[in-house]
């Protein structure tokens, strides 16, 4: 079997930002954009704890839904099994520069959240106990400095 190209990306090297992990073309001959957003360097720093990313996906995924001039492109956003980022997919073919505002703002929203964490109830999600907003605050803090650095990666190390 084919090694899948995400798993081609040298993990070793792979440093926080954002990347345009691949680029695909819907049966209807639209693009759409996955973003890999990274937040810890894979396999050197501690992996977000489920209960962080859990409660990073219901902000974001809220927060990104709701924005004004994102929420008709918005097509997923949740977490990565390694636990060390987020993907996000977008209608359109767009670059990590194109997104950056707009993930400096969703973890900007994140980061300030001091509420109940929407769908974090038994009726609306299957494992609603787990979250953990003071942890998934304390990352999106970190990422945004991440975010906002100059020299932020957006392209993936050889």
């Amino acid at each position: 079997m084919d090694k899948i190209p995400s798993f081609t990306i040298n993990h070793l090297t792979l440093m926080p930002g954002v990347y345009v992990s691949r680029t695909d073309i819907t049966p209807s001959g639209d693009p759409i954009t996955t973003f890999d957003c990274r937040m810890t360097a894979p396999n050197r720093e501690p992996a977000l704890s489920v209960s962080a990313l859990h409660a990073i996906e219901h902000l974001a995924a809220t927060f990104l839904r709701n924005d004004k001039d994102w929420s008709d492109r918005i097509i997923y956003w949740g977490p990565m099994g390694c636990c060390t980022g987020n993907y996000l997919i977008v209608a359109g073919e767009i670059s990590a520069h194109d997104v950056r505002e707009l993930l400096l703002r969703t973890f900007s929203f994140i980061a300030d959240y001091d509420d109940m964490v929407p769908g974090a109830s038994p009726k609306d999600c299957g494992n609603y106990l787990l979250m953990n907003l003071p942890e998934a605050r304390m990352a999106a803090r970190k990422y945004i400095k991440v975010l906002a650095d100059p020299e932020c990666p957006m392209v993936y190390p050889d």
